[in-house]
């Protein structure tokens, strides 16, 4: 049989291992830097898939757009294409289980470095969309309870630490040219006083107006969850005109970001997720 000339038939579990495998090959080797052709990869990879090259790039599409709601970077060049098969959902939650995190992008710093840091960019935010609804009992949604994003991030305190640091020293950096008298006012509040304040790092806008901003860093994209407590939360609508929610993303890569103004429920659905208990 030529290679390629499997259309439409079902992929066999020895096919969606294969490909899976391939894929998080060419993302480890993304993330760390090296370069790969992908075409060449593609032609190894039909060796054992007997697919047309269409059909494989489609299946990696599927890969990234899982990894993308599961709050992990994707192969750039495959954007994601929401088709989740069940018997490929399986052997990607199985391969992720067994796989470096690490290598997946749980790294705390970008390539670029921090004390160096140009003043970011903020782009616009997303938009806030009313979301399809799922299947409770697909394989994809238990696998978004499994590897939780929103958790993920949130435990790991170090890449906080990082997404706080790069945007210290992207204020300080905007401020330098905007109203360099600032500059050494601007505090690092969660690091210096600790947590419990309601924001990270207290700036200023160039015309010495203050601004509260609460760092939220993931290594997923830029419509990953994320938790806000119930003191940022209070502090955004007591605060609105100065409190200002910053979004980091694609961390592991090439950190970019935006700014959520309050109220914050203008932009995303804010869910209750744990409850206090009590014996009185």
């Amino acid at each position: 049989m030529a290679i390629g000339t499997k259309i439409s038939q079902d992929w066999s579990e020895v096919e969606n291992e294969a490909i899976v495998a391939e894929y998080l090959e060419m993302l480890r080797l993304q993330l760390a830097g090296e370069q790969f052709v992908k075409a060449h990869r593609i032609i190894s990879l039909q060796k054992i898939v007997d697919r047309t090259r269409p059909s494989i790039e489609f299946k990696f599409r599927n890969i990234s757009a899982a990894l993308e709601l599961l709050g992990l970077p994707w192969v750039r060049g495959y954007l994601p294409a929401h088709n989740f098969q069940r018997s490929l959902m399986l052997v990607l939650e199985s391969r992720l289980e067994q796989f470096d995190m690490v290598a997946l992008g749980a790294i705390e710093t970008p390539s670029n470095g921090m004390q160096e840091a140009t003043a970011l960019f903020y782009e616009q935010p997303p938009q806030k969309v009313v979301s399809t609804s799922l299947n409770e009992e697909s394989e994809l949604v238990r696998m978004l309870r499994k590897f939780d994003a929103a958790e993920r991030d949130q435990r790991n305190r170090n890449l906080g630490l990082k997404g706080e640091e790069l945007i210290f020293h992207s204020e300080r950096s905007r401020l330098a040219i905007e109203n360099p008298k600032l500059v050494e006012k601007i505090r690092w509040v969660s690091k210096e006083d600790g947590d419990g304040a309601g924001f990270d790092i207290l700036s200023f806008d160039k015309s010495g107006q203050e601004r509260l901003l609460e760092v939220k860093t993931t290594v997923g994209g830029r419509t990953t969850p994320f938790y806000i407590s119930r003191n940022e939360l209070s502090l955004s609508r007591e605060r609105p005109l100065e409190f200002r929610l910053i979004r980091l993303y694609d961390f592991a890569q090439d950190a970019r970001a935006f700014e959520l103004a309050p109220p914050l429920e203008s932009y995303v659905s804010l869910e209750p997720q744990n409850y206090v208990a009590k014996f009185q």
